[in-house]
């Protein structure tokens, strides 16, 4: 397997600290601060988007290790089990999440959003605009999903 180094751009800042608390995200405010070896202009133009892409890694979480063996969504044994990449979770390889977040402000090096998944220290990997082009208009999903996900972006 081919392995890589990614230095983080940037961090996360807001008021989550709980890893295991992992529902109502969806009023969170979170300032991305970038680092500054990319210069104050780094952010310039994002301010004409509604929305970023935010890639972050899960780094307060272990990975688990094995990944072979399905395992129920939430470790919940109500739900079917289900392989590594039919879910979204932290424990993951190389534990990258990514979330369309809603932009509130720009600011020389500092970016805010509405919704971000992430606990305040997190390292950002990634911005990218959220284009419509890029994104799935017609997206299918097990109905248990669907129910276990009500309350994860509620405020």
């Amino acid at each position: 397997m081919v392995s890589f180094d990614i230095t983080s751009i940037g961090t996360v800042r807001n008021e989550r600290t709980d890893v295991q608390n992992s529902d109502y995200w969806g009023a969170v405010r979170s300032t991305i601060v970038v680092d500054e070896r990319f210069g104050d202009a780094c952010l310039q133009g994002l301010e004409l988007f509604s929305h970023v892409e935010v890639l972050f890694v899960f780094d307060q979480l272990e990975e688990p290790g094995d990944y072979r063996e399905p395992r129920p969504y939430r470790g919940r044994a109500d739900l079917p089990p289900v392989g590594i990449f039919a879910t979204r979770g932290p424990r993951r390889p190389n534990r990258i999440g990514v979330t369309t977040c809603a932009i509130a402000s720009v600011s020389g090096r500092e970016l805010t959003v509405v919704g971000l998944d992430a606990v305040t220290g997190t390292p950002v990997v990634d911005l990218k605009p959220a284009m419509r082009e890029f994104t799935v208009a017609d997206v299918e999903q097990p109905e248990f999903v669907s129910k276990l996900m009500a309350d994860y972006f509620r405020p």
